[in-house]
């Protein structure tokens, strides 16, 4: 089967299984089965488009609106990466949230999973845009597609949450990142994603820290401070909502656009000599530590990990400002790593509310002993992101620190272990108000369990894989390698 067809395939599934939610949206069990069905496809597509891809120039256009300006698709290394990422997180994700829908009794399931679905088709159009404007259609349609999953609940807390989502991340979108799209176009006449950037000489040293600017901020998807008020706002959804925000779709559509953007239109080379990403350097370092103070004084489960994601991502935002192959490859395992880590805490706090209804981590005292896989996915999750061996997070954070040496930037490796700290400040609380603390009464917690399988295996599959990135990560570093991602 040729290329195309299959980036067709890929794109096509995620939609046809939203699609079929809504014919059988009164047939339950049928409805969720043809979805997971549409899930291995997808998954199997992008397994395929792998095994195909042997670093070969692959274009395929759809129509073309003027010179230099078409929708087009093309492949290259880390486009491959983060449709196999989204595609195979989709499975877990599509089993826990009917768990998690299904146990939390929430309403109009057909309409969630419609749009749940097409989420991941838009993911594959930006995994495999072989141009800005190509990317920048589905990087909208993303926002568009998930604004009715931010604001499923139809409460004024979900409107008020989604509002502030949509608003941002357009506002963000449209006035920064489109600004900076149409500068590039009129003066390059191309917005093609070439190895090694697109500008040449087209713009002065001033001109390069404006446009590195507006993508910086431009990309809200990133969260970015000061943009980063969407993501806690969107902590209103239901839990599956936050997991594919954190780790499927949405966060991590921006930081790929990111890593893309610094990648195939600006070029690492040219960065590094500009020197024009340092400033931006200090803004990541900023709200890696911002967002883990906040996060630190947050009660609410979802808020706190909310933020925690903000600090997160921004390591990949750092590399792309590092601006050398180390911080590239770093940014680019940071993407991976944190999707299963971050995915896992989700659907832990997910899990708890579920079984206990709830929500604050000081009225989980005790669980860890009636929740025990529950609890242990959230601490192995939880050491992933740390960065600590042997879990997968470590080789991130080693990589970006090797970067930041290379780079002659020493304040930056500090910012990264003040950050670790940090991140073990708020997150192993839990583990340890769950499994060493009593609950205030005898008979508080007897009535509860781990709740039905949908929702607690997911989490503990994910938790496993974190655990097996850290011996297997070589292979993906060989990969990008091996076809010029990296050096």
């Amino acid at each position: 089967m040729s290329v195309s067809i299959l980036i067709f395939i890929a794109l096509l599934l995620p939609v046809l299984s939203g699609i079929l939610n809504i014919v059988f949206r009164n047939k339950a069990d049928l409805r969720d089965s043809l979805t997971l069905l549409g899930t291995f496809l997808t998954f199997y597509t992008c397994l395929n488009i792998y095994w195909g891809f042997e670093g070969e120039i692959f274009h395929v256009s759809l129509f073309t609106i003027m010179p230099g300006l078409e929708v087009a698709f093309h492949l290259e290394p880390l486009g491959i990466i983060f449709s196999l990422l989204a595609s195979g997180l989709w499975i877990l994700t599509h089993i826990y949230a009917v768990g998690y829908m299904r146990g939390a009794k929430e309403k109009n399931h057909s309409r969630f999973f419609l749009f749940f679905s097409i989420s991941i088709a838009t993911v594959m159009g930006i995994s495999f845009s072989a141009n800005l404007f190509t990317l920048f259609l589905f990087y909208e349609l993303l926002t568009l597609i998930t604004f009715p999953l931010v604001s499923h609940k139809g409460s004024k807390d979900a409107l008020r949450g989604a509002r502030v989502y949509l608003s941002i991340l357009l506002g963000t979108s449209v006035g920064l990142q489109l600004l900076g799209i149409i500068w590039i176009y009129y003066n390059v006449g191309t917005l093609d994603f070439i190895a090694g950037g697109i500008l040449g000489d087209y713009f002065s040293y001033t001109e390069l820290i404006i446009l590195v600017g507006l993508f910086a901020f431009g990309i809200g998807k990133a969260a970015l401070f000061p943009f980063h008020r969407w993501l806690p706002a969107a902590m209103v959804a239901p839990t599956p909502v936050s997991a594919l925000l954190h780790a499927v779709a949405v966060v991590k559509a921006g930081v790929f656009t990111v890593l893309k953007v610094g990648i195939y239109i600006f070029g690492v080379e040219k960065l590094a000599i500009s020197e024009t990403t340092d400033w931006v350097v200090w803004i990541a370092c900023f709200s890696i530590l911002f967002a883990s103070l906040i996060a630190m004084k947050k009660d609410n489960l979802k808020a706190r990990l909310a933020y925690s994601t903000i600090s997160q991502l921004a390591y990949v935002v750092l590399g792309f400002a590092l601006a050398n192959s180390l911080g590239i490859l770093g940014g680019t395992l940071q993407i991976i790593t944190h999707a299963f880590g971050k995915i896992t805490l989700f659907m832990c706090a997910g899990s708890i509310y579920v079984a206990t209804k709830k929500t604050n981590i000081s009225d989980m005292r005790g669980l860890g002993r009636i929740m025990p896989i529950t609890f242990l996915s959230f601490l192995i999750g939880a050491i992933s992101i740390i960065g600590l061996p042997p879990l997968g997070g470590s080789w991130s954070k080693w990589y970006l620190i090797l970067a930041s040496l290379e780079a002659e930037k020493q304040f930056v490796v500090i910012v990264l272990l003040i950050s670790s700290l940090l991140n073990i400040g708020y997150l192993l609380p839990l583990v340890a108000r769950g499994f060493f603390l009593k609950p205030d009464t005898e008979t508080e917690n007897k009535r509860f369990s781990e709740p039905n399988l949908l929702v607690w295996l997911p989490p503990a599959i994910t938790a496993a894989i974190s655990f097996l990135l850290f011996f297997y990560m070589d292979y993906i570093r060989n990969f990008t390698v091996e076809f010029g991602l990296v050096n």
